[in-house]
């Protein structure tokens, strides 16, 4: 039986979601060999500037930052399947790739994380907040537009450092499925080797989450049937269903990383909810907002219903 070659980024949060996709396909197949490859992105090379800036400078599809080499090195033959978080995921995939499989789905929410308790009530007016996410920046303006929003990258827990150490940094808003999956305490204290900051769920009922969020995506190569057949035996097929439908909305838009926007689904029996919130680019007026309910089979039909009523 042939071995799989799963690759994966190098940051802790990867390594996690790769260690997870690895110890699924092992109790699925526990005879088949499977070995990992750590690929630096060009989005973990260019921590010098801001991420929205990165595909620009480098000539990258948008929102591919952190997917091109994984995918470079599928079409090689290096590797058999790229684990990803699906919210770094163009809508919009190169010929001969597609997302196979995806893994059960962890909270979608975002997190304020602060130097001391009490979430974004405690912020003082004309507090300092970092975000890489233009999603985040536009909604927590839209909540709080006394905040000042400033760039930040490198990994969690670089960041989580950069927040206790910085005198001039309030908080950083960072999603709650890579702070659950590396073993922090998303909702309380979180201890750093410069001290300890503290995490508060922000109203996802307002402040909804990128496309995509909080689920694990696994590429693969179009007409590698071995693969496929692998990966699809630990799809989450809920979950699979509702980030078609984010995925396929965002591509109506023609939005990308660029594109302020949160989307969110549920299901409410056996029904799909889903509702979004679309700001401007430039910041000019109200954002638009709408809900949908659908069929989870026709994840596609839900996303053009949202789509329709936004237009």
């Amino acid at each position: 039986m042939k071995q799989l070659v799963v690759g994966t980024r190098g940051s802790a949060l990867a390594l996690v979601q790769a260690d997870m996709v690895e110890t699924l396909l092992a109790k699925a197949f526990p005879g088949r060999t499977i070995t990992r490859k750590v690929i630096t992105t060009t989005g973990d090379r260019r921590v010098d500037v801001p991420l929205s800036s990165v595909a620009k400078i480098e000539g990258v599809i948008d929102k591919g930052v952190f997917t091109k080499e994984l995918e470079v090195a599928l079409e090689n033959g290096e590797i058999d399947l790229a684990v990803h978080s699906l919210k770094d995921v163009p809508t919009q995939l190169p010929e001969g790739f597609e997302i196979a499989s995806v893994l059960e789905r962890a909270p979608t929410g975002d997190i304020l994380i602060t130097k001391q308790t009490g979430g974004l009530d405690a912020l003082k007016k004309g507090a300092k907040v970092a975000t890489s996410s233009v999603r985040r920046q536009k909604m927590l303006t839209w909540i709080r537009p006394d905040l000042e929003l400033v760039d930040i990258r490198g990994n969690v827990p670089t960041r989580l450092r950069k927040l206790a150490q910085l005198e001039d940094l309030d908080g950083i808003l960072l999603a709650e499925a890579g702070l659950l999956r590396l073993g922090y305490d998303a909702y309380g204290e979180m201890k750093t080797e410069a001290g300890s900051v503290y995490g508060a769920l922000i109203d996802p009922s307002t402040f909804l989450p990128a496309a995509g969020q909080g689920a694990v995506g696994i590429e693969i190569r179009s007409d590698d049937e071995n693969t496929r057949e692998a990966v699809e035996a630990i799809n989450h097929t809920e979950t699979f269903q509702r980030v078609r439908a984010e995925r396929a909305f965002l591509d109506k838009l023609n939005a990308g990383c660029h594109t302020p926007v949160g989307v969110s689904t549920h299901l409410l029996g056996e029904k799909l909810i889903m509702e979004a919130i679309v700001f401007d680019e430039q910041g000019k007026g109200e954002p638009l907002e709408a809900e949908v309910a659908g069929k989870l089979t026709e994840p596609e039909e839900t996303a053009k219903l949202l789509f329709q009523q936004l237009s």
